[in-house]
């Protein structure tokens, strides 16, 4: 037998194994969509949005915030952009970290 002979009993032998799996699946039913769970489709998801938020009216509203004042406001921004600025200081726990406690000179 031939190289070229070879190579197209061996796709055959191969190609056999998958058509015969795909004709099994043809057989199967293929259900309609039902119309009540595609109605309810996502509403788990709405509904435990809707239970995070604590007054759903307070968009409508056009009072401020209280708690804080414009100078602190303004601090806490400019330490929170200058936290990515610059890394923390690192700094030993315990001695953790390459000293020895209680040694002494």
């Amino acid at each position: 037998m031939s190289p070229m002979g070879n190579v197209r009993a061996l796709a055959l032998a191969l190609a056999v194994p998958v058509m015969v799996a795909l004709g099994a699946c043809s057989g199967l039913p293929v259900s309609a969509p039902d119309a009540s769970r595609d109605a309810a489709f996502g509403e788990a998801v709405r509904q435990a949005r809707a239970r995070q938020v604590i007054q759903p009216q307070a968009a409508r509203g056009a009072a401020a915030v209280a708690g804080i004042d414009a100078q602190a406001g303004r601090s806490v921004i400019e330490a929170y952009q200058k936290s990515f600025q610059e890394p923390p200081r690192s700094f030993n726990i315990l001695g953790i970290g390459g000293t020895a406690i209680g040694s002494g000179p």
